[in-house]
């Protein structure tokens, strides 16, 4: 057994430090602005990387397991509650078109990226199923298509690294992109000339929007509640259709595709929970605290994927990840851009639209907020989640793509 201050038999320690850490990660983003800089995953993940690589914590527990078990699954379904399809098409019809045709730029760079560095990169075919995921619908999609495909786990530390970085970086680039002159003549700006000529500088618009829920124990109950039974009967089902749909070797290749799409519980989960939370809104739109007890689990997530992290693999794997991440978001940005333009979308639009692929729907929100671009928040957070959906199946076929080239 390896050698560790807190031991991998000692449980509650480390689940202690498990959730502890996540609420501290969560704590410094919202309290400090060097934290937000950084973002919250970074912090999560960082902190768990040097507990380990210093032994206090062990590297390899069952806890782990149960987070990977569990956790993950139940934090997909409270993170779908707001993905109502009717509403999705009815009400953000025009930010959906060019929301899915930044989410076409993103699978063309990952396809791009994977061509050229499929040989200098171990087990590529993983992470970029896992990044095509992520740069469509954000770090639920990364945790989800983790789940599913399991890359070794110092690898996938070294890929959540280079994602954060990369969408860091991408964030500081949009938010300079409003005050440039160029894009100001080349695009259309009506929600930057409305806010020029409207605004009020004395308003918190960020705290405004991001006010606190009044959360009942019902609401509590229900979320949770309605997350256990969406995952029991999802996965149930995906291996019932995992073992009727036959696979494997002498099986042909469509079925192979077949039971790996239909019996897989993640890709089901998010079909069930969409189609429930699409056909039952009213019981839905009533459950409040679901996207925040979510994204608590999600930073959970972070957390245990900086435990195996070896800092030199970190070292040696990272750089050639960045580049990789950096093509996804060229295309990403070169498709957005280039077709919003030809389709006179207007510049804030294809800025959101963008940020939600790359970062997922609440940066997207966070940063049309931070903006002033009141009409946008709803419209980006409604497609955005959409992302979440989407990008698990994009995340899933393209990984058979990439395992044929």
């Amino acid at each position: 057994m390896e050698q560790t201050l807190i031991q991998a038999d000692d449980t509650w320690l480390l689940w202690a430090f498990l959730a502890g850490w996540a609420a501290v990660s969560i704590y410094l983003e919202q309290k400090y602005k060097w934290a937000a800089k950084m973002t919250g995953a970074i912090i999560a993940l960082v902190g768990a990387l040097i507990l380990a690589n210093i032994k206090v914590i062990p590297t390899d527990a069952p806890a782990y397991d149960a987070v990977w078990t569990y956790v993950i699954p139940l934090a997909i379904p409270l993170l779908l509650f707001q993905a109502n399809l009717r509403k999705v098409i009815k009400e953000s019809g025009r930010m959906l078109f060019i929301f899915l045709i930044s989410s076409i730029g993103t699978v063309i760079g990952a396809y791009i990226a994977f061509f050229f560095l499929k040989d200098t990169i171990p087990n590529l075919d993983k992470i970029a199923a896992m990044e095509t995921g992520s740069y469509i619908g954000g770090g639920v999609n990364f945790a989800a298509l983790s789940g599913k495909l399991n890359p070794p786990g110092e690898l996938a530390a070294s890929a959540i690294v280079a994602d954060n970085l990369l969408m860091a970086l991408y964030f500081f680039v949009l938010i300079l992109i409003p005050a440039s002159s160029f894009f100001r003549r080349k695009f259309r700006t009506p929600y930057i000339d409305e806010q020029e000529r409207t605004v009020d500088s004395s308003k918190n618009t960020a705290a405004d929007y991001w006010k606190r829920k009044d959360i009942s124990l019902k609401d509590i109950a229900l979320a949770s509640g309605s997350a256990f039974v969406l995952v029991g009967v999802s996965f149930k089902l995906a291996d019932w259709i995992s073992a009727w749909i036959p696979s494997g070797e002498g099986v042909p290749v469509y079925l192979n595709i077949m039971n790996g799409l239909f019996g897989d519980g993640y890709l089901m989960l998010t079909t069930i929970t969409v189609l429930a939370v699409t056909l039952f809104d009213k019981f839905f739109d009533n459950i409040r605290g679901a996207q925040e007890l979510g994204t608590y689990l999600i930073y959970i997530f972070f957390v245990v994927i900086g435990v195996p992290a070896s800092i030199p693999l970190l070292i040696q794997n990272a750089p050639l990840l960045i580049i990789f991440v950096a093509i996804i978001v060229f295309f990403n940005m070169l498709l957005t851009f280039g077709v919003g333009r030809l389709f006179r979308f207007s510049l804030e639009e294809m800025i959101v639209a963008s940020n939600a692929n790359v970062g997922g729907p609440t940066t997207a929100a966070a940063f049309a907020i931070a903006k002033g671009w009141q009409r946008l928040i709803v419209p980006i957070m409604l497609v955005g989640t959409l992302g979440y959906i989407i990008g698990n199946y994009a995340g899933s076929m393209m990984y058979y793509v990439f395992q044929s080239m």
